[in-house]
């Protein structure tokens, strides 16, 4: 199974800005596992503009300032990456960072060669960790969208899951934080206009997005046949059930007639 793995800032991070040291940890592991076991594993990784803030003792993100958001993400990427290669390496896998920004998508030579390089690593075994290029491009800081990063990556690279690690247990009838009363759905065959309702605002106070862009990316997700899980990131080893196809979070069934 190809298997597209987004996680966010509050996944990643302390509302601090500094790394969860174990939970990181736990992640590595679990996807090494799964690659292990014979799975495609692409990991998208938000964090990097978070930890640059927590690195720099900057204490919070102000969206507004797009100078001292790239240079966070200058510093936080290079933590970012070297703590993913140390945590990798200690399983015999190999990775590897892939920045894109907007116009790597849109273009079609430059997404053919995004396609091309992913798909020889994956071949060569190895772990693409993918996420915006946050240090010289300000669309994407600005929306802060990693959640549609990784569902044009699941699309484009035919993935058979797309899973959304955040911060809540998946799709609720409302805000949980807010309604005592709100239910968890754990399954959504058509995302129409009524689901779309259920998006609130934005996420943590280090990350940028919230659950509307994450059913907006589950929208196209599934539009390309790809299946698509918003889950708890509080444990990864929660991505074992996932991939077994037990209920867990909320699944967004694909729609498979009209898979890519």
């Amino acid at each position: 199974m190809r298997i597209v793995i987004k996680v966010g800032t509050s996944t990643l991070a302390y509302e601090t800005g500094n790394l969860n040291i174990r939970r990181v940890e736990s992640l590595c592991q679990v996807l090494s596992d799964l690659k292990n076991a014979g799975h495609e594993v692409i990991l998208v990784s938000s964090g990097a503009i978070g930890m640059g803030l927590g690195k720099l003792s900057i204490a919070r993100r102000d969206p507004n300032d797009v100078p001292t958001n790239q240079a966070a993400a200058a510093v936080g990427q290079c933590e970012l990456m070297y703590t993913y290669d140390r945590l990798f390496s200690q399983y015999n896998h190999t990775v590897a960072q892939i920045l894109l920004t907007g116009s790597d998508i849109h273009d079609d030579t430059r997404l053919t060669n995004f396609q091309n390089t992913v798909n020889r690593l994956l071949e060569l075994r190895a772990l693409p960790i993918i996420n915006e290029n946050d240090t010289v491009v300000t669309d994407e800081i600005e929306i802060g969208d990693n959640d549609t990063l990784s569902a044009v990556v699941a699309t484009s690279m035919h993935a058979d899951l797309l899973v959304l690690l955040t911060d809540i247990d998946g799709l609720f009838t409302a805000d949980p934080h807010n309604d005592p009363n709100a239910q968890l759905i754990p399954l959504v065959k058509t995302i129409d206009s009524t689901v779309l309702a259920l998006g609130g605002g934005s996420g943590s106070r280090l990350g940028t997005g919230g659950m509307a862009t994450k059913l907006t990316a589950a929208q196209t997700a599934t539009g390309a046949g790809c299946d698509v899980v918003i889950a708890n990131g509080q444990d990864p080893a929660v991505l074992y059930r996932i991939v077994a196809g037990e209920a867990v979070g909320t699944r967004f069934v694909g729609r498979k007639g009209n898979a890519v």
